[in-house]
């Protein structure tokens, strides 16, 4: 949701305000999975139709919904409720419309989304879905296409004939769970040392860093008993990343934010995660940021 999204920003972009997810140059929609995204407007074909089902019943679903509620909207903006009892439709069933990239949401977490509809990106599909594999392994790579088609919420079949469509543009890679793909113009980024990491980010539930299924979660936390912490059944926590280590995850109620650490921090180094706190760009907050440990 926005706030995540804001957050998400702040961890890899400084002079992130709290309104920075409202810069026109964003969108929100129902994404990958039907979770709630924030995306670049140019992308919006991307991580719209990229998704789009191509059975046909799927395909039938996603058009005719799009094509009622664009007529039924008329240019007006409504609460999804609003707009699926006078369609006659389960309010959660219009997310099936948004793989045809023509329905953006705003949603800010304690309300209804509020829906409209815009034209129709002018991407093709099948262009879009290979372009939807492209991001997926330039950010999570190494990666499947198992493992991409359980992110995008697409259908087995279609994950693989996007990888097999980018095979050209593919290197395989061997981990320690297995045989993999990374994209071949990847490869000297991977080969090369990196930078030196961030002293500390807070890193919300649901970012991208730690938004892996299955086995891919063993290589970021090896640590069966930190995954479980880590990934939970329900609403996940945030990650504490330290130097470029998952350490521990956080929580927040109002200004106090908590951190269960998984190993013990120097005081260096708790000033760090701190400081971090303290940054968040939380418009409700008026006051310190406090950190209480665990």
């Amino acid at each position: 949701m926005p706030r995540a999204a804001v957050l998400s920003i702040h961890a890899r972009v400084e002079g992130t305000e709290a309104s920075t997810w409202e810069d026109p140059s964003l969108v929100q929609l129902w994404g990958p999975r039907f979770s709630a995204y924030v995306v670049p407007a140019r992308d919006l074909g991307v991580f719209s139709l990229g998704r789009l089902p191509d059975d046909r019943r799927g395909l039938r679903v996603a058009e005719d919904l799009a094509a009622r509620l664009d007529d039924f909207l008329g240019g007006r903006t409504m609460t999804y409720g609003e707009a699926g009892r006078g369609l006659g439709e389960p309010p959660n069933r219009l997310r099936y419309a948004a793989a045809t990239g023509t329905v953006l949401i705003r949603w800010e977490g304690a309300r209804q989304p509020t829906i409209w509809t815009v034209p129709r990106p002018e991407i093709a599909p099948p262009e879009a879905r290979l372009e939807l594999a492209r991001r997926y392994l330039h950010i999570f790579g190494p990666a499947t296409a198992d493992g991409f088609a359980r992110w995008a919420g697409i259908a087995p079949r279609q994950g693989v004939a996007a990888f097999d469509a980018l095979r050209r543009s593919l290197t395989p890679v061997r981990t320690p769970i297995g045989e993999a793909w990374i994209l071949t113009r990847d490869e000297p980024t991977l080969r090369t040392a990196t930078t030196s990491p961030a002293s500390a980010r807070l890193l919300p539930s649901g970012d991208a860093y730690f938004l892996l299924q299955g086995a891919d979660r063993e290589l970021l936390v090896p640590d069966a008993r930190r995954r479980s912490a880590l990934w939970t059944p329900r609403v996940w926590p945030g990650a504490v990343l330290v130097d470029g280590e998952i350490i521990g995850t956080w929580r927040r109620a109002g200004s106090l934010v908590t951190i269960e650490a998984w190993r013990r921090l120097s005081r260096a180094t708790r000033d760090a995660v701190e400081e971090e706190a303290g940054s968040l760009p939380l418009p409700e907050i008026r006051g310190r940021i406090l950190v209480r440990w665990d």
